[in-house]
């Protein structure tokens, strides 16, 4: 039973370090496209998306970017 565990607890260990998702900034701003009048208010990181708030006008729309 103790190996079982001592297995387990490796691979949430494994999984933990091994997700390396080294994103360069310009990776990222040659996907991304809004609207010419569209204006970024915030932008934040959040569980390895980026969370944009974006102002069009009236409206404002949050988009979810997964890195």
């Amino acid at each position: 039973m103790v190996l079982g565990l001592l297995a387990v607890f490796a691979a949430i260990f494994y999984k933990i370090n091994a997700n390396n998702s080294n994103v360069s900034a310009d990776n990222v701003a040659a996907t991304i496209a809004i609207g010419a009048e569209a204006q970024v208010i915030s932008v934040t990181q959040m569980d390895g998306n980026l969370v944009v708030l974006v102002k069009e006008g009236a409206s404002q729309a949050l988009v979810y970017i997964d890195l």
